[in-house]
């Protein structure tokens, strides 16, 4: 495929004149002229100049039922002509939290936010007042939104990220104050873990993990990991959150936590309950959400459950739930083939590769490594490799998420994904 970018050159000279970085997020930045979107559908997107592109990005992960599905659409385009926002309640927000609730282990209560960073902020609240601790115990290289309190030791340079088993809270940006009442401490290493909780006994309100990391990688927990966190938070008196912006609804109906087996007590959702429409959710135990239903810890928010988002996630939930059967098997089995030809691929080129995660979210590194299984693992690979395959595919037709995640959706064919390998062949024979 021959790239032409002529109009996207041009609109991005225009767009570095009134948008600060040319950008309106940074997750979006990209070295040369960045991706100008025409129209998306199914698994592909189209760009401005007319080039066509597979589609593993999904919008960072939410159409997993692919771009444009009809039912969404169909919701979307009912809801517009009766009203775009109410602040007041409607029927489909307790629809909604009712599917929420049969569908999620943990999920007895709900309270419904527009983004991800939102719902975590809310969760980490809820999680101080219900418990009256001060502190929040995150894991290096996990990723929980980029408000202040939390943006803190997601990718942080080495030399400032200390000691492997004790990590430094190093800031994400300019402009953050302090860490405050905050713990760091390595994934996939419980003994750490049991030790900072011993530290720090009396004082963790919650530890909140990425139960797949998925922003580092898709890292699963090793075996038995996850259930002794759990064990960990009950002795001390620690809430456990799962971040399941990314993992809810895309490895099982129920998120990683029914993937996986093990229950926290607060979850955050996001991303592909609603099909591309901007809605999160706060869920977890009704004792813990009820000190949010006695006014005793603050929550608000003006397009919580706006009625379009809403009717998005209702028709999106449906559908994940009463087809269940049929989303799942065909996003593990397009995942799996995917992953099974692009390590194939770069065998046969001679390119030390690792391909790992659940299926429906993987991860591409360029490593010798036989595993990656926290950030000090992934910050070993060769991520200026990974940047150059990104552009590399870009120019085969191929998008994915710049730093090597892959996401599926249910609109990907068997086609896509030969095409995808083919595809990928060519810009590894490229670099």
């Amino acid at each position: 495929m021959t790239r032409t970018l002529d109009v996207s050159r041009d609109l991005y000279t225009t767009a570095q004149r009134h948008l600060a970085g040319g950008v309106s997020s940074d997750a979006r930045r990209m070295a040369g002229v960045p991706l100008y979107v025409d129209r998306a559908a199914g698994a592909r997107l189209w760009d401005v100049d007319g080039n066509t592109y597979l589609d593993y990005v999904l919008g960072q992960g939410p159409a997993l039922l692919g771009h444009c599905p009809p039912a969404v659409v169909e919701a979307i385009t009912a809801q517009v002509s009766r009203g775009i926002v109410y602040s007041a309640q409607h029927a489909a927000e307790a629809r909604v939290a009712e599917r929420l609730c049969a569908m999620v282990p943990s999920a007895e209560r709900v309270r419904f936010n527009t983004v991800g960073s939102e719902a975590v902020h809310a969760a980490w609240r809820l999680a101080r007042g219900f418990t009256g601790q001060p502190k929040i115990l995150k894991f290096e290289g996990h990723y929980h939104g980029w408000l202040d309190p939390v943006l803190y030791s997601v990718h942080p340079p080495l030399e400032a990220a200390g000691p492997a088993d004790r990590p430094a809270a190093v800031p994400g940006t300019a402009g953050q104050p302090e860490a405050a009442d905050l713990v760091v401490c390595p994934w996939n290493d419980i003994d750490a873990l049991s030790r900072l909780m011993d530290e720090h006994a009396g004082q963790i309100a919650a530890v909140v993990t990425e139960p797949v990391l998925c922003n580092t990688g898709a890292i699963e927990p090793d075996p038995g990991y996850l259930q002794a966190v759990r064990e960990l938070c009950d002795r001390h008196g620690s809430l456990l959150i799962f971040d399941e912006i990314i993992t809810g609804f895309r490895l099982a109906p129920g998120g990683a936590q029914e993937y996986l087996g093990v229950s926290p007590d607060l979850s955050v959702f996001g991303k592909a309950m609603a099909g591309g429409m901007q809605v999160s959710a706060l869920a977890g135990r009704a004792f813990v959400m009820d000190a949010i239903s006695s006014g005793k810890v603050a929550h608000a928010g003006t397009f919580n459950s706006q009625p379009i988002g809403i009717a998005a996630a209702e028709a999106t939930l449906r559908i994940l739930d009463e087809q269940r059967e049929e989303v799942y098997g065909t996003l593990y089995a397009r995942g799996r083939e995917l992953m099974r030809g692009l390590t194939e691929a770069a065998a046969k080129a001679g390119v030390p590769m690792l391909v790992d995660g659940p299926g429906p979210v993987f991860q591409t590194y360029f490593t010798e490594a036989p595993a990656v299984r926290n950030y000090r693992d992934f910050a070993a690979t060769d991520r200026a490799m990974m940047g150059r395959l990104h552009a590399a595919l870009l120019d085969q037709g191929v998008n994915m998420v710049p730093r090597g995640l892959w996401f599926l959706s249910t609109a990907h064919t068997e086609a896509d994904i030969a095409d995808t390998v083919e595809a990928f062949s060519a810009a590894l024979n490229s670099l």
